[in-house]
């Protein structure tokens, strides 16, 4: 109980050591290239429509409750409900086919990633065929330790999938995310970075990933906070993402990061709020 007061005490004081710790391991890491030729683009108008549409979706509505009833933990330290829908609809708007996420945690993003590949592979008459990978550094379908209990969940991100149909298509990985992202050699329609928050590893990790989208292939990220400033009041801020996408764009590098920013629907702290973002190609650089 002491312990725990005296660490929610310190916690504000130590944010701006912290930062600067953030700042000094990012300024360490070389320049890489960063090539941007196979990144597709979109603007905010198209992404507004979409949702737009969504928010009648009558496919999604008829999966809500089945997702629902999977037991997915809420709060998780992972994606909350309202991102979840948001990254159905985004797959589901992009028609994607291959999807490789970093960070699979619970599988929340994980079971919805793969509804919607479910659901565009039975639109384009080939049910069920699609290629979806997920990333982890830890084993997140361990028996053993079963760390989704420990979240709150009622099933292992593989038995979410299980549930879905769709286990021949999903492959779960545990490795860091670096190590997977330098040694594969598959392409795909949409990479979800959602792994280390850290500035220096998603300084890292962006070129990697572009480098394996097919062409007009598109890259999301999650926990975005355009400027450092707070989504929610009261709750901390991951500073990579911002932080990793301004040194890339300093550097010339032709990208622009757009925040999806408010949902048509409930996310999470009584908002509509959302830490996600899409980089599309930068025409103008």
């Amino acid at each position: 109980m002491i312990a725990d007061r005296v660490r929610t005490w310190l916690k504000p004081a130590l944010q701006p050591l912290l930062a600067r710790r953030e700042n000094v391991r990012l300024d360490r890491v070389r320049s890489r290239p960063c090539d941007v030729s196979a990144l597709g683009q979109t603007d905010e108008h198209s992404l507004a429509e979409m949702f737009a549409q969504a928010l009648h979706d009558p496919e999604w509505d008829a999966l809500a409750p089945r997702m629902a009833a999977m037991g997915i933990a809420d709060e998780s330290g992972g994606v909350n409900p309202g991102d979840r829908r948001a990254i159905f609809a985004i797959v589901r708007w992009l028609g994607t086919t291959s999807v490789l996420e970093i960070g699979t945690h619970i599988g929340a993003s994980t079971a919805h990633i793969a509804a919607a590949l479910l659901e565009t592979s039975a639109e384009l008459g080939r049910p069920g065929e699609f290629d979806f990978t997920t990333v982890d550094i830890l084993d997140v379908n361990n028996d053993r330790n079963k760390p989704w209990v420990r979240f709150g969940s009622r099933h292992s991100p593989a038995d979410l999938i299980r549930r879905l149909g769709c286990e021949a298509s999903v492959q779960f990985v545990t490795c860091s995310s670096l190590e997977y992202l330098a040694g594969c050699t598959k392409r795909f329609n949409l990479v979800f970075l959602d792994g280390d928050h850290s500035a220096h590893t998603v300084y890292k990790e962006i070129p990697a990933a572009l480098s394996l989208l097919e062409q007009e292939g598109h890259l999301l990220l999650h926990d975005y906070f355009p400027n450092l400033r707070p989504l929610w009041a009261g709750s901390p801020i991951a500073r990579g993402p911002w932080l990793a996408t301004e040194r890339l764009r300093r550097e010339g590098v032709a990208i622009r990061v757009i925040p999806l920013g408010a949902l048509p629907w409930p996310t999470k702290r009584g908002t509509t709020v959302t830490s996600l973002a899409l980089v599309t190609k930068d025409v103008r650089n």
